[in-house]
């Protein structure tokens, strides 16, 4: 005779994986009432997941935060009244290619696909801008004033005072950043299927916030790893002594959990690992 379960389902539990596989930036961690860390439901976030305007209402709580992030929430959520226009002139093979090349807005572009694609992505790769100063052909510096900062994140009041000891002006040069990365990164989410996997291009200037921000759009354990990929040899040293030859790719999964399946190494592959130690091959290379 099969033994009675002695104890009833932890109902909160459910509830709090059912809204964390529809929202999973809206889970985060903070204490319950016998002082141990709790997983829990950020409800102002929810809250605004499920609004159209801004939601005030701030909790002590273990999060991601940022100036203008509940502004792009609200752009994330926003419709458009736009659509995809073909172009057979400057197409090859119209009638019969099985590709598409996009050009427009990608934060558009993105909510536009939603209606085909969403679900249906086994792999996404983007290049977003690495926010280093440098002129390019997009917009890649989101450094605001130091004064438009501080009245932002609400650290000076109207007539400039300022209303914190330690003001963080050094914020201004990532929370736009952020703010252009938040919504297009949800977007992508929605268009992976469950088997797939985002890879992203970045360097050392926003690599701890796109790690952070992924985490809280795909989920604390979807974050499969951070690439190293080298960019040259650089000779010489960086403007603080070390020298900036990597830059990195971030990959995320749709699904916790999920893994990449490795390729086979050729013999050329292998024989680059000259030494061998009690735990396998490996090589050897020095600091730069």
């Amino acid at each position: 005779m099969e033994k009675l379960k002695m104890h009833s389902p932890d109902l909160t539990a459910q509830n709090v994986d059912r809204i964390a596989a529809l929202f999973p930036g809206c889970v985060t961690e903070a204490k319950g009432p016998d002082g141990t860390l709790r997983r829990m439901i950020d409800f102002d976030l929810l809250r605004q997941e499920l609004s159209d305007s801004i939601v005030d209402g701030p909790q002590e709580r273990y999060h991601l935060d940022w100036p203008g992030k509940r502004q792009a929430l609200i752009t994330a959520n926003a419709p458009i009244a736009k659509t995809l226009r073909p172009v057979r002139a400057e197409s090859v093979d119209f009638d019969t290619t099985r590709n598409l090349f996009i050009e427009g807005d990608n934060l558009e572009a993105l909510k536009l696909l939603q209606e085909t694609y969403l679900g249906k992505v086994k792999m996404i790769y983007i290049d977003p801008p690495y926010n280093t100063g440098n002129d390019f052909v997009y917009e890649d510096d989101f450094a605001e004033s130091a004064a438009e900062f501080l009245a932002k994140s609400n650290q000076v009041d109207e007539a400039g005072n300022r209303l914190v000891a330690n003001s963080e002006s050094n914020g201004r040069f990532h929370s736009d950043w952020l703010s252009m990365m938040y919504p297009r990164l949800r977007f992508a989410r929605n268009l992976l299927s469950d088997a797939g996997f985002i890879f992203i291009s970045i360097d050392i200037v926003e690599l701890a916030n796109l790690v952070a921000v992924g985490r809280e759009v795909f989920g604390e354990d979807s974050l499969i790893g951070v690439i190293s990929r080298p960019t040259g040899t650089r000779m010489g040293s960086g403007s603080r002594g070390i020298a900036r030859e990597l830059d990195y790719i971030v990959v995320f999964s749709r699904t916790a959990g999920s893994e990449l399946n490795g390729l086979p190494m050729s013999d050329s592959d292998l024989s680059i690992y000259d030494q061998e130690d009690d735990r396998g091959r490996y090589l050897g290379s020095g600091l730069r």
